[in-house]
């Protein structure tokens, strides 16, 4: 075959690669302009806006009046496309803001950590718009002056089912902004592909397969704890061992795991679900957040009794972590006790790997990582004159970007015999980094720059990630 397409194509360079199918269609429907999104579908539907208000005189003080068959169906339809291109673009969030005065509302996607405008909502509709999505969440629509939360389940039109956490708040002007978190769940994630770096990865194995203990997953909101949580429970759940989850919401489900449900307005919070556990003969249990003394006290001795508990904090790094629990208010001689280590993570940009631009660095910016990376006692870094880094160029995989995914960097703290003497003693958090890397942490940083130099991301990502 190769003979052939070099006679067909004399007088031509061909380069032969390998691709799979499903990449290559991909293309082809590129490049004759059948997208993946639904954007022509989109200007559609949002045309039908623009033509039904130029044929009503709609009172939009009044969002709950019925406008008629037409304006209430292209709502409807603006509504659901909304969702449907959201989650089509991978978005995590999405944004409807009102903006004040008559000029309508605008909706935002979130994507890949990073806002960016999607499309104008009309004035006449704006306020119909957001009736809509509070009716869908089951909200009070007459009630414009409180917060309000909600949930939406969406079937999408290829029948994926995904669930959405709404929040609607009261603006300026006697308006209503929405935010809408898309919780696609899904299956579980092998914990290989969690992008931890092999020495993390052999480490938190060895943690995770302790008959007992406390180990936890930190970081702030939309960093990934729950995926990683998840990842790891995936990893142990065998039918030999009896695993209990509390989580709010749900978002991952399991076969395997009990998985429960906290109900704060019924006064099902994560403590008293915990109790319960402890009643129903677990191995292992999972309790979604640690937020309060209570909470924390209970966790704590359900490790110290037997079981190998899980849960999360909102902390910004794994040391931080050991010392706001301790000012919660816990015995650090069981906290110490209990404690097997804390994972802390962020999420940050991945280079397109269609499009990503291999580089060579001068002196001047191999000194810059290098002194990025700091001293670190056991795992200095090694990085050469000559080596190879990549930077973002941009191309039609990644919208012109050059970034395409997020991947996460990571810093493990694993409690040994001096970490256990430092938490007993109610040690500062410099005190607790040091302990951390003299028995092998990296930093989040120094993670983030072993990440930059095998090509995943580039240095500004990092240094944002990790800023102070």
């Amino acid at each position: 075959m190769n003979a052939n397409l070099r006679s067909m194509l004399k007088g031509h360079l061909l380069e032969f690669v390998v691709s799979f199918p499903n990449d290559i269609n991909k293309f082809t429907d590129y490049f004759h302009g059948k997208h993946d999104s639904l954007t022509d579908e989109s200007s559609d539907v949002f045309g039908e806006l623009e033509l039904v208000e130029d044929d009503l005189d709609m009172d939009a003080e009044d969002a709950s009046e019925d406008y008629g068959g037409d304006a209430e169906g292209v709502v409807v339809k603006v509504a659901n496309r909304i969702i449907e291109e959201a989650y089509a673009r991978n978005a995590s969030d999405i944004h409807i803001e009102s903006l004040v005065g008559k000029r309508g509302a605008l909706v935002r996607f979130r994507v890949d950590g990073e806002c960016s405008n999607f499309q104008t909502i009309p004035f006449n509709y704006k306020k119909a718009l957001v009736s809509r999505i509070k009716i869908l969440s089951r909200l009070d629509i007459a009630e414009k002056r409180l917060p309000q939360d909600g949930k939406i389940k969406f079937r999408t039109r290829r029948g994926r089912n995904i669930e959405l956490r709404v929040a609607t708040l009261p603006t300026v002007g006697g308006n209503e902004d929405v935010v809408m978190r898309i919780l696609a769940g899904g299956d579980s994630l092998p914990l290989k592909k969690m992008g931890l770096h092999p020495d993390n990865l052999e480490n938190f194995k060895a943690l995770i397969e302790r008959p007992y203990g406390l180990v936890l997953v930190v970081g702030p909101t939309g960093s990934g704890k729950t995926t990683t949580l998840h990842a790891g429970l995936g990893y142990i759940n065998r039918p030999e061992k009896k695993i209990w989850t509390a989580e709010d919401p749900v978002e991952i489900v399991q076969d395997g795991l009990r998985q429960v449900q906290v109900l704060p307005k019924i006064k099902l919070d994560f403590a008293r679900v915990l109790r319960a556990f402890l009643r129903a003969d677990p191995d292992v249990i999972m309790v979604g957040e640690t937020r309060d003394e209570e909470t924390a006290n209970t966790v704590i001795e359900a490790a110290l009794t037997g079981h190998l508990v899980f849960s999360t904090l909102h902390t910004n790094s794994a040391p931080e972590t050991v010392t706001r629990l301790l000012g919660m208010g816990i015995d650090p001689f069981n906290f110490a006790d209990s404690l097997l280590g804390v994972l802390a993570q962020r999420l940050i940009k991945r280079l397109c790997p269609h499009c990503r631009q291999p580089y060579q660095p001068d002196q001047e910016e191999i000194d810059t990582i290098i002194k990025e990376y700091g001293n670190h006692p056991t795992k200095p870094l090694q990085l050469e004159k000559g080596a190879t880094l990549y930077r973002a160029r941009g191309c039609v995989h990644c919208q012109k970007s050059g970034f395409k995914g997020r991947l996460a960097i990571h810093e493990l703290l694993i409690t040994d015999d001096n970490m256990r003497t430092k938490i007993e003693k109610n040690a500062p958090v410099a005190d607790i980094r040091m302990a951390a890397m003299l028995a092998g942490m990296r930093t989040l940083k120094q993670d983030g720059i072993i990440k930059v130099i095998n090509g995943d991301t580039d240095l500004h990502q990092v240094s944002s990630a990790t800023m102070k």
